[in-house]
């Protein structure tokens, strides 16, 4: 919970610095709010996808499982051609 709010509050701080360094011909400082900015969605989607996959396998844990393995099986297709 404390993690996404995180991310949103350095996703704000990156927007700041980035037209900060826009108004002030700054481009150090643009690119690197830019950059904490895009970072910080980056890890907001994770956290996101992340939590969404856990609430989905504890309601239906033979699903999560059945998924595991028809990856494990595509990695292993793939990874033992040659």
């Amino acid at each position: 919970m404390f993690d996404k709010a995180t991310d949103k509050i350095n996703e704000a701080a990156g927007t700041a610095r980035e037209l900060y360094g826009k108004h002030a011909h700054n481009p150090d400082d643009q690119f690197k709010g830019a950059a904490r900015k895009y970072a910080s969605q980056a890890s907001y989607a994770v956290r996101d996808a992340t939590d969404n996959v856990r609430d989905q396998v504890s309601t239906n844990p033979i699903a999560g499982l059945a998924v595991a393995a028809a990856v494990g099986v595509v990695f292993g297709f793939l990874l033992g051609r040659k």
